[in-house]
């Protein structure tokens, strides 16, 4: 029985990917001044508040000697509240509630040196790709589809989860 729902798991992930695809041409990933200006500056789908926003502060670069120090990753610029609601509609089935991952679907994310090893434009290009069994990077075996298997999520909101992932991340 449990053979089942793992091949039916991978068969649904695999439509989701490929059904995700479309036949939009492939983009090269974005810069890190590209999206770091990309997440401060764009509008939300849904107004947080009613209060005049200012002028997005510029995003803080680490100098030299802050770069090379492993705990030192810059917290990105969205919102880990919606973040987490996105995560949890698209992320959860095979990364688990918590991030912890699921046995044999997705990668425990809390604990993930891959994750902490990433800058968030490099994160958000990863996610925007996804990953194939085939990659010789992949040590589950499984497709990770592109968006999570979720086309519509915009860069914004992928932010937010990056947001909400960093947040969930335990450093080593």
């Amino acid at each position: 029985m449990r053979k089942f729902v793992v091949i039916f798991a991978c068969l649904f992930v695999t439509t989701l990917a490929i059904n995700g695809c479309g036949n939009d041409a492939p983009t090269p990933p974005p810069t890190v001044a590209a999206t770091a200006t990309t997440a401060v500056s764009a509008p939300r789908a849904t107004p947080r508040s009613a209060a005049p926003t200012a002028a997005p502060k510029p995003v803080p670069t680490l100098a030299p000697t802050q770069a090379s120090k492993p705990t030192a990753i810059p917290t990105p610029h969205g919102d880990p509240t919606h973040g987490k609601e996105l995560f949890t509609i698209s992320c959860t089935a095979c990364h688990g509630p918590t991030g912890e991952g699921v046995k044999g679907l997705g990668k425990d994310m809390t604990i993930s040196q891959f994750i902490a090893g990433l800058s968030d434009a490099e994160l958000l290009a990863f996610v925007k790709k996804g990953r194939l069994p085939s990659d010789p990077l992949s040590t589950t075996g499984i497709p990770m589809p592109p968006k999570g298997g979720n086309p519509a999520l915009t860069d914004e909101q992928l932010t937010d989860i990056i947001t909400y992932i960093r947040s969930i991340h335990k450093p080593k």
